[in-house]
């Protein structure tokens, strides 16, 4: 079957979800502009490559699709997922990949635009920031759960919620809490429970990584040098003796002693002896193979230092320190078991490039930051479709890769969506009634659905 029929079949599915018929040409013209070589890929451009005949009459089309029309974009990339989970191979493992993505954007009415931290800048400008969940595993990542993250000066601002038509139900929800969210929404339809793997933004977060451990996910999550661990050889001290009056104390305490007090992360790695410190590689790059020098230790994390009734679980702490820098280059927290080897450990604390190149590909190659409308739903309805052009691309070059390979190799090199100074949080400067995402749902390649 010839691309052109697969990516047919594919329309026809993802049609399904859209409700109205009168949406299907809608949801064809679209993505066909996003498969499309423009070089912007927002309404009006993509309306005169579809249809250069009618570029008036299919603009207003494709604007009232995107923009007004009443489908559900969690609809669309649960049936993005249908059809591309089950072409990724699992054997190797699996991982939820957590992160944010930044559009930069000028003047204020933008649904969610704030003066924030923008990753694809790499610095604090005015911009509106998008949390996603990605599928992945050795070989593929798909965004699976796309939410626009509200700053509080809007979510507090009915008069600007109601112009860009802010669900009532949405309001002001921290990053991580966003992420939770979306993590919960996909266990709840059936997920599978892999790693969970996130950068420092959201790895600091104390109740962030204590409710992925309620939820009986395991993590990799970045920190940064700052946060306090009790290592081997440092703990609280226990409780006051009870008096006999009043309640009976059960907070541990802090002592004098620097063993009775947590550390900095990055104090335990510069006290690291030699003997902790390994080089590992962890796969190949564009040009050599990517390696480092890294230690682990097991710990309990220290919220602030503040003590607790009860110390917290140990888990591991790995650093990352190359040989020559003056200090460690980054830190993660993780719940992997205590038999897991350092090789592995650190292939799935580096498993997150993914998702900076999910986010290269989405706005590179199909358009995911050209949106131009002011709206909620226009902009949570572009991203899915970004996502599901995305997905169709991603599915060809799973069912095809030598195909897919050849075209990807001949095609002309473009100007990565991630500038060169980009910076991942916490790294230091310059250093369905079915599961949707049940293995065998959709059609597999060689079935009758799938070929």
């Amino acid at each position: 079957m010839d691309e052109l029929q697969e990516c047919d079949r594919y329309m026809a599915h993802l049609s399904e979800g859209l409700g109205h018929a009168d949406r299907h040409a809608g949801l064809r013209g679209y993505c066909s502009g996003l498969m499309s070589p423009l070089t912007r890929k927002s309404v009006e451009p993509m309306a005169a490559h579809v249809d250069p005949m009618r570029v008036r009459s299919r603009h207003q089309s494709l604007h009232h699709f995107v923009a007004d029309a009443n489908w559900s974009d969690e609809q669309m990339l649960r049936r993005v997922a249908q059809w591309v989970v089950p072409l990724m191979d699992f054997t190797g493992g699996g991982w939820w990949i957590i992160d944010d993505t930044g559009f930069p954007k000028q003047g204020r009415h933008s649904v969610g635009v704030a003066r924030q931290y923008c990753g694809m800048l790499g610095k604090q400008d005015n911009c509106q920031v998008a949390v996603s969940v990605s599928l992945a595993c050795e070989t593929a990542s798909l965004p699976v759960a796309w939410q626009l993250y509200l700053p509080q000066e809007w979510a507090e601002d009915p008069v600007r919620r109601a112009k860009a038509g802010v669900p009532e139900a949405v309001g002001f929800a921290t990053k991580p809490t966003i992420a939770l969210q979306q993590i919960e929404h996909l266990l709840a339809q059936g997920a599978p429970r892999h790693c969970v793997l996130a950068d420092a933004g959201y790895g600091v977060d104390t109740a962030f990584r204590e409710r992925l451990g309620e939820l009986g996910l395991r993590y990799v999550v970045g920190v940064t040098g700052a946060v306090t661990v009790w290592p081997p050889g440092h703990s609280p001290l226990p409780p006051l003796a009870y008096s006999g009056r009043g309640r009976v104390p059960k907070r541990q305490r802090l002592g004098e002693q620097s063993h009775q007090r947590p550390q900095s992360v990055k104090d335990v790695a510069f006290a690291l002896g030699p003997e902790h410190w390994s080089e590992v590689a962890w796969r190949e790059g564009t040009n050599d193979t990517l390696r480092s020098r890294f230690a682990r230790v097991r710990v309990s994390a220290a919220h602030r230092g503040h003590p607790r009734e009860q110390q917290r679980p140990s888990e591991w702490l790995l650093i990352e320190w190359p040989e020559g820098h003056k200090e460690p280059m980054k830190y993660w927290l993780s719940t992997l078991s205590e038999d897991t080897s350092l090789q592995r450990m650190v292939y799935e604390a580096k498993m997150r490039w993914r998702i900076e190149r999910d986010y290269q590909d989405l706005k590179q190659d199909v358009g995911l930051g050209h949106y131009e409308g002011r709206g909620w739903r226009g902009l949570h309805h572009h991203a899915s479709l970004s996502i599901a052009a995305y997905g169709f691309l991603l599915a060809q070059r799973l069912r095809h890769p030598d195909e897919m390979a050849g075209k990807k190799n001949s095609a002309p090199s473009q100007e990565s969506a991630l500038p060169t100074h980009y910076v991942p949080r916490g790294s230091p400067a310059r250093a369905a009634p079915r599961s949707v995402f049940d293995h065998q749902l959709a059609a597999a390649p060689g079935s009758a659905a799938g070929s």
